[in-house]
């Protein structure tokens, strides 16, 4: 029997297969309504007939903003699952001889963040350690859910239609424009100004939040799958939900809405949209009366909502249509700020 080489991790999310080894070996809780997953973006939990959301996600890929992206991305993942975000923590690891100024920085948007979510910061920990070279924010958001609003991602059905809202990819967009600001400065086409002030501002227009979209479409339609694509982009986040419902899904790149700085900051440094991360965007999955009713609603409420796939059977696979060209996904992508950073 040959015997498999360990040859390292790579940088990024873990093999998920790894990940989904371990998660079955773990015992049964009757009180988990959802557990560990591929797919699932919070774990949501029964006490006394009180269901309580509960994630935890770190901050690795930048330390600019720090404070503001660790609120709300783990208030993301507390809204696509049909909660809503009440009570934070955060750990945050500084490596010696950070600035206090920073420190103060990193409060400041903790506090204005969690305010505009109407989130109470509630305990956490910080510390100067030699373990990291930069900052490391890692949060953990607790929310309520209703019984009947709980979304699991494990009911997308075929037929289904796939929504998503703003587009792709915001959270990389502003990354990329923090860490290479300067080069972008000096490596400028005319159109400069224009957009590296709406790169700037991408982390709050657009935004990076998809709580308001996620509330919208809970309270207008029966949402089967709903999924904040993060670290792999719009790849791996619908990987991640045709493995959760063992279904296939086929996604149309021309449908898919991508903001005009995004495409130049990707054309510029040689990277793929898709597969670069993505907070900001919401994917929904319901039925095709719904979707609809949905984007009508999302429309006047002055928020993009496109329609860039359907659900199909499991023997499908996952499908990017092209140019006509079909293009199978077999596994997810590494996030494509790794190329990067």
């Amino acid at each position: 029997m040959n015997k498999k080489i360990d040859t390292g991790l790579l940088p990024g999310k873990i093999d998920p297969f790894i990940l989904q080894d371990f998660f079955s070996s773990l015992p049964e809780d009757n009180s988990v309504i959802i557990g560990p997953g591929i797919g699932k973006d919070s774990a949501v939990i029964n006490i006394d007939s009180e269901f309580i959301a509960v994630k935890t996600d770190p901050i690795t890929f930048t330390s600019k903003n720090l404070g503001w992206y660790v609120v709300n991305i783990n208030a993301n993942d507390i809204a696509c699952t049909g909660g809503t975000p009440h009570w934070f923590l955060v750990t945050l690891l500084l490596p010696p001889q950070e600035k206090e100024n920073f420190l103060n920085h990193f409060f400041k948007d903790i506090q204005k963040s969690c305010q505009e979510l109407n989130v109470s910061l509630i305990g956490g920990h910080t510390e100067v350690t030699s373990a990291v070279k930069r900052p490391i924010a890692i949060g953990c958001m607790i929310g309520k859910v209703l019984r009947k609003g709980i979304i699991n991602n494990s009911e997308a059905k075929p037929g289904d239609v796939i929504l998503l809202t703003k587009g792709l990819a915001i959270e990389g967009t502003h990354v990329i424009y923090e860490e290479k600001k300067e080069e972008l400065k000096r490596k400028s086409p005319p159109y400069t100004l224009k957009f590296l002030k709406g790169a700037k501002n991408f982390l709050k227009t657009p935004g990076i939040s998809i709580v308001k979209e996620a509330k919208i479409a809970v309270e207008n339609a029966n949402v089967h799958c709903m999924h904040d694509p993060t670290e792999g982009g719009l790849i791996a986040g619908v990987w991640e939900i045709a493995k959760a419902s063992e279904v296939g899904i086929c996604i149309e790149e021309e449908s898919i809405p991508i903001f005009e700085e995004t495409k130049i900051v990707c054309k510029k440094f040689n990277l793929n949209p898709l597969s670069l991360l993505a907070s900001g965007a919401l994917l929904i999955i319901t039925d095709k009366e719904d979707g609809e009713r949905l984007m009508s609603i999302y429309e006047k409420s002055g928020i993009r909502c496109a329609k860039i796939g359907r659900v199909v059977p499991k023997k499908e696979g996952i499908t990017i249509i092209k140019k006509g060209k079909v293009l199978n996904i077999q596994e997810p992508p590494k996030d494509e700020l790794n190329k990067l950073l």
